[in-house]
Parts: C-alpha cells; structure tokens; sequence
C-alpha cells in the first residue's frame, strides 16, 4: 500500500501509554492521515469520539485498567472502522470483534501501514 493511498485519512488514537501512543502518531503523519483525537484515558476517549470527526479509530485494548469494548461497542454502532491494539493475541478480543482489524504491539511501520489502509478501504467503501 502506498502512503498516498492514505492521504485524509483522520484517526482517533486512544492510546494511554504517552511514548508509545507518541510513536503511533508519528507513524500516522509519516503515512499521510491526520490525527483527529487523542486520548490517553477512557474520560477523554468518550468526549474525543463524540466531538471529533475522524475515519477510523485506534483502540488500546486496555487503557489503564479500563476495557475499550463500550466505546469500540459504540463506534462500530456509528460504523466507523476500528483497529485494535494489543500486545495480545488477536483471539483474545470477544467475537463480536472478529472483523475489526488487529494491530500488534509494540507498533511499526509496516504493521500501522497495513492495519490503517485495511480500515481506510473499510471506511471508504461503506
């Protein structure tokens, strides 16, 4: 996939490790999307999923010692894209889950790449 090929794409990113969630962001501008909401904490996830506009969201699977699933429940109910990230095996998430895409820890080029522009083609085509 081409970075271009990405180019718009607007991403909440609910990532409660600081650096890590920093290096995530990083990949993202590299790969032409924009960052539409930041969180570090399920407070501040809820209010950046109700007033941003964004294309697909970026879900640490455990945020502190939260469960992400009532907010990704939520936005997939808004049919927005959901990647999940997790140091985990992607068969540790509830099958309700299995069609979103999965983005393994500790996060890289490649991997971002790759999960964002399934979600993208997702967004893009629904």
């Amino acid at each position: 996939m081409s970075d271009v090929a990405l180019n718009g794409c607007r991403v909440l990113v609910v990532e409660d490790e600081v650096l890590i969630g920093m290096v995530l962001e990083d990949i993202l501008d590299m790969l032409g999307c924009t960052l539409a909401g930041s969180a570090a904490t399920m407070g501040e996830a809820w209010k950046a999923a109700e007033s941003a506009a964004f294309d697909i969201a970026i879900l640490d699977v455990n945020v502190g010692a939260d469960s992400v699933y009532p907010l990704a429940d939520k936005l997939l109910e808004r049919g927005v894209p959901i990647v999940f990230a997790t140091g985990s095996a992607p068969e540790s998430l509830p099958a309700r889950f299995s069609a979103c895409t999965v983005l393994e820890k500790p996060y890289v080029y490649a991997g971002v790449e790759t999960a964002i522009g399934k979600a993208w083609a997702a967004a893009k085509a629904g």
